[in-house]
């Protein structure tokens, strides 16, 4: 799914930046077409209700009210980087918050 060196041999990792991209609604319509083709194996190897984002959410053991809180961190980096003149990606902000909350 992604030939960064940052996610080699860290498949999760990818999988958690695309669920940050899910929460704030920046994510392509090909990785949502190519998560949904892998709800399946995601959720026999996480758990979940079926739906892709739902297994890596198990897989992390995230709160329910998980993708509204990133939503709203997402809101305030984007009125910090704006207020600052600079530009923060929604790649960049999922890294850094993949980076914040779930590194090993």
């Amino acid at each position: 799914m992604s030939t960064d060196p940052r996610h080699e041999g860290k498949p999760l990792l990818r999988l958690l930046e695309l669920y940050v991209l899910w929460a704030i609604g920046e994510l392509s319509q090909e990785s949502e077409d190519g998560l949904k083709k892998m709800a399946p194996k995601l959720q026999s190897i996480y758990g979940g209700d079926g739906q892709w984002y739902d297994a890596i959410a198990q897989s992390m053991h995230m709160p329910e009210g998980m993708p509204a809180a990133i939503r709203d961190m997402w809101a305030r980096n984007l009125k910090i980087a704006r207020d600052n003149n600079v530009t923060l990606t929604p790649q960049q902000f999922a890294e850094m918050f993949v980076d914040n909350n779930f590194a090993a």
